[in-house]
């Protein structure tokens, strides 16, 4: 279950909802197909060899790989983190998904509702950036880089995870604006903050936690 509290966001990445711009570009193979991407959701499977011969065919790299998830250490609930489409392509972003599962015996209460699941949340350089997988944005298809910037509206979110249940989404990873801006290679960390319990009532523990991912 989510609710929403209009109000101003908070969080690491949250509270700033406009997104600003970095430098690097990335070789990419024009051609593309449609297969499968291993999560019931369709995507490029065929056409050229990838960025410098090194990514998937069809695919225009660079590749996504998790180097760790961190944080939450004695909290009531536990992130974990899978790559849903490793590789960038003609026709979408690399795809992670986000999991939060309730290791307590009770039902919790977790905020922001985006926040938690890395939606609209930067990394630390301000290069990269989730945003939600279902949702629309303006970027350049294949190099993924937004070509304006993204607001996000002025809510509190929260999520009810019942006990031994979890809470998921996807996240598409995008570039933010700049110039010559595709999704660049390297390592990159994204963190942001976990509360329990609702914004009217009396505030609870917080913790962060954080992403690190790489790109090549």
């Amino acid at each position: 279950m989510v609710s929403t509290r209009r109000r101003y966001l908070r969080g690491v990445g949250v509270g700033s909802a406009l997104l600003v711009g970095s430098a690097g570009c990335l070789g990419r193979d024009p051609q593309n197909g449609d297969g499968p991407n291993g999560d019931g959701l369709n995507g490029d499977g065929s056409g050229g060899d990838g960025a410098n011969g090194t990514r998937p065919e069809g695919t225009g790299g660079p590749g996504v790989t998790i180097v760790s998830v961190d944080g939450l250490d004695d909290f009531p609930v536990s992130p974990a983190v899978e790559v849903v489409r490793e590789a960038a392509t003609e026709s979408a972003p690399p795809r992670l998904r986000t999991v939060l599962e309730n290791t307590s015996d009770e039902t919790v209460t977790v905020g922001e509702g985006r926040a938690v699941h890395l939606e609209y949340v930067s990394d630390d350089s301000g290069d990269l950036v989730f945003l939600p997988a279902e949702g629309e944005f303006p970027a350049e298809p294949g190099c993924w880089r937004l070509t304006d910037t993204v607001a996000t509206t002025q809510e509190y979110r929260t999520i009810d995870i019942d006990a031994g249940g979890s809470s998921e989404r996807l996240i598409d990873l995008y570039a933010t604006p700049g110039e010559d801006a595709c999704l660049p290679v390297g390592e990159y960390r994204f963190e942001t903050t976990v509360s329990i319990g609702r914004p009217d009532s009396e505030a609870g523990p917080s913790g962060t936690w954080s992403l690190t991912i790489l790109l090549e």
